[in-house]
């Protein structure tokens, strides 16, 4: 008892000295850290006895608890057999950490560390969260939580008297109500059965249910406040352009996966998709259009063989985009691509402002968003190039693309790749959840600002000649 004594006063010793350490971190560098700390500490609960099963070592409940905070879906276990039901709902409560916001629980945890920084520190540490669509500590957070709440209860009583019938046992019933319904929202993918969803193809209320629960969760809390705001008058003119422009992305996009996925895999023979009912081929287009960006479930098996090279780089695309800033998705975010789009069309009609819906926007939006693209195109691509090397005997470039992207955005859709994979090739998927997860320019400013501080802050003071470059 007393060498416990003295292992927790040197503990809390250390504790206090890193504690000046965070103070000095920036807004990008401590998220960095949060988000390795609590996959560190998730990690070591899923390893545990009472967690899972013998078969689990610590580097699958690692990947698994990487793929939880990230929100991904991919997995090398079978979570309804691997992991018992307190390892279950551990993975539950990571599920809703990561998905709720992995910076917004950041910003709760800042109040209590960065409390004896300069105020001036302070605020512009939370106007540079605000940036990211997580707000404050305080009403924007309990807002986030009271929304998921009402919305994932709702979900899941309606999964338990009208989804999950054939489940005789009320209480696995319950449960599986549950975890699907704080996994859809999260947009995390994670199924209790190896299929997924499969067995409920034909299902409407669950395809349904975890459709309207995937889009809400991807919209995010700014979308779905500003909704909620403007109830007694929903029209689209009242609503903010953030709002509006979410909205109208994500429906076009679902629009395009659901005609596009019709059509590719109508017209390639042998798909899964050619050779179900009409019906059921509809459903099944439009939950695979939603999952994909960046939910992961299936209701169809995803395979080389049963899906054509068309529709998957028409999921790629979904994938890569993904779902709005704020949500609980991954991706470069729709309204990335809306400015980019609306950038494109200002250059094609020779105009020097970007209008979009009657509203000018900046210069450093398009530029953000074009950092970001950029920026994350070439990370997926060293990530398929490093997996190609290591195993590029086993698998197409195709499969491993798909795979990069899936992991990058946070989706979890899976071609049979990522169990067969080694530990090298694995850690470069966990490392793409990672930084996808946070985002490519937050990642990389956390580096940067660690490498090159001094020389930031001298190019801040250091004013240079404009020069016209021809493109």
């Amino acid at each position: 008892m007393q060498d416990l004594w003295i292992y927790i006063r040197l503990l809390v010793k250390k504790v206090s000295i890193r504690k000046d350490t965070y103070r000095r971190l920036t807004v990008p560098q401590f998220t960095v850290v949060t988000g390795l700390l609590v996959i560190t500490f998730g990690t070591l609960l899923l390893a545990a006895p009472f967690s899972s099963k013998a078969n689990v070592g610590l580097w699958e409940a690692f990947f698994t608890a990487t793929s939880a905070v990230t929100v991904t879906g991919l997995s090398i276990i079978d979570i309804g057999l691997d992991l018992t039901f307190v390892g279950q709902i551990i993975l539950a409560i990571m599920l809703l950490i990561g998905g709720l916001g992995l910076m917004a629980i950041t910003t709760f945890l800042q109040g209590f560390i960065v409390s004896g920084t300069q105020l001036k520190t302070r605020l512009d540490r939370g106007k540079t969260l605000d940036e990211f669509g997580v707000g404050g500590v305080g009403k924007t957070f309990q807002g986030i939580a009271i929304t998921a709440a009402i919305l994932i209860c709702l979900g899941s009583i309606t999964l338990y008297f009208f989804g999950f019938n054939n489940i005789t046992n009320s209480g696995e019933r319950v449960w599986a109500s549950v975890f699907h319904s704080i996994s859809a929202y999260n947009n995390a993918g994670f199924s209790l059965w190896d299929n997924s969803l499969q067995d409920y193809r034909n299902n409407w209320v669950v395809n349904f249910v975890l459709i309207i629960l995937i889009i809400l969760g991807g919209f995010g809390w700014r979308v779905t406040n500003d909704i909620w705001i403007n109830r007694r008058s929903l029209k689209l003119k009242n609503l903010s352009l953030h709002t509006r422009l979410v909205i109208r992305s994500s429906f076009i996009l679902i629009s395009l996966g659901l005609l596009g996925l019709i059509f590719t895999e109508s017209l390639a023979r042998g798909s899964f998709l050619s050779l179900i009912d009409f019906d059921d081929r509809l459903l099944t287009a439009l939950f695979t259009s939603v999952s994909a960006r960046t939910a992961g479930f299936t209701n169809l098996p995803i395979s080389i063989e049963s899906v054509s090279d068309s529709g998957l780089l028409l999921i790629m695309f979904l994938m890569f985009i993904g779902a709005s800033p704020g949500g609980t998705g991954g991706g470069i975010k729709t309204t990335t691509i809306a400015a980019l789009m609306a950038a494109t069309r200002a250059t094609l009609r020779g105009q020097n402002e970007i209008i979009i819906r009657n509203r000018q926007i900046s210069d450093k939006v398009v530029l953000k968003a074009v950092g970001i693209t950029v920026g994350s195109l070439l990370f997926v691509l060293v990530m398929a190039l490093l997996l190609s090397l290591n195993n590029g005997e086993n698998f197409s470039f195709l499969e491993m693309l798909f795979t990069c992207i899936s992991a990058f955005a946070t989706v979890g859709f899976d071609l049979g790749v990522t169990s067969e994979l080694g530990h090298f090739g694995q850690l470069i998927l966990v490392i793409g959840m990672f930084v996808g997860r946070l985002g490519i320019l937050l990642f990389l400013s956390a580096i940067w600002q660690a490498l090159y501080k001094s020389k930031l802050q001298q190019r801040n003071r250091i004013g240079y000649p404009r020069e016209d470059l021809y493109v």
